[in-house]
């Protein structure tokens, strides 16, 4: 059964909406165009953290005739969008970093401020550890997104207190513009590393190492005894995994057994990866045939007895 990550979406909404609240605060106290840019970038975590939930009750959608596969695959335009929002709040947070620089203007209230913005940070900090840990354990790409991006919140904040301090302590007020100008490059590399891992998603890449060894060892379980496999392809949709392959026992096998073989091997792949779908074909080591569809695209034959494919 799939489990319902909408909850968690839920939770980035309301840390969203608090930390814009916060930051607004912070920024009309002081008029510091770092905490400006800290606003704008919560403004980003809201959208991204509806779009989140939009995408997470399309891919919890169970398969359907036209789905067979499910729906799983929602999830990479919910991180997408939220990598490209990203990219947009640098944006404009670098044109008006820009602009502050070319202009500067004095800061007040630092330390009502910046209280405010710590406090933002912390909401932030606390939501994306619960996001990221959800992640993880329910291999959500889009909880992963939402994380990532409010722990570059946290960082950006982090950043941002550390000029604003810092021009209360030395004067010179265009370290906040340039402070600014540092977390627009931030958010530009954690944006496109998210965008990047969508389009991966979306071109049907492969299991990642550590699952891929583990497929491979619940098959060297079964080498050895005149039995081989080939063929074996895999892919990552969102939460799901899907696994296929060929085993090739002897041909004297009998249907039963090659069946309670596949079985074995299944269930032990199972047990080594979670929420994978696994297809197996089994084939004889004593056909010539059998090696004739290693690679993905295997020629059109005719089939027994003549005629053509589709007879």
């Amino acid at each position: 059964m799939t489990p319902n990550l909408k909850r968690f979406a839920w939770l980035s909404i309301a840390a969203a909406l608090t930390t814009i609240a916060l930051k607004t605060v912070a920024y009309l106290l002081t008029g510091s165009v770092g905490l400006l840019s800290d606003a704008i970038e919560s403004i980003v975590n809201l959208v991204g953290a509806f779009m989140a939930l939009s995408m997470l009750t399309v891919a919890a959608r169970p398969a359907d005739e036209d789905h067979s596969y499910g729906h799983s695959k929602a999830e990479y335009f919910s991180s997408g969008v939220e990598g490209t929002l990203i990219l947009i709040a640098a944006l404009a947070i670098a044109v008006a970093a820009t602009e502050r620089l070319l202009w500067p203007r004095p800061i007040d209230q630092v330390g009502i401020g910046l209280a405010v913005s710590l406090v933002a940070s912390l909401v932030n900090l606390a939501v994306a550890l619960v996001l990221l840990r959800a992640s993880r354990e329910h291999h959500s790409i889009t909880l992963e997104a939402n994380a990532h991006h409010l722990l570059t919140d946290v960082w950006t904040s982090a950043g941002v207190i550390a000029g604003v301090g810092a021009v209360a302590m030395t004067g010179w007020v265009r370290l906040d513009p340039l402070v600014a100008l540092v977390v627009a490059a931030n958010i530009v590399w954690t944006g496109t590393r998210i965008v990047r891992k969508s389009i991966l998603g979306l071109m049907d890449t492969a299991l990642p190492a550590e699952e891929l060894a583990a497929v491979k060892r619940a098959l060297e379980s079964h080498l050895g005894e005149g039995i081989e496999y080939h063929a074996l392809r895999t892919r990552v949709s969102g939460a799901r995994r899907f696994v296929s392959l060929h085993v090739l026992v002897p041909g004297a096998w009998t249907v039963h057994r090659g069946h309670e073989l596949l079985e074995d091997i299944e269930a032990r792949i199972r047990a080594a990866v979670p929420n994978v779908t696994i297809l197996t074909h089994l084939e004889s080591l004593d056909d010539p045939a059998s090696w004739d569809d290693v690679h993905l695209d295997r020629p059109a034959q005719k089939p027994p007895g003549g005629g053509t494919p589709d007879a």
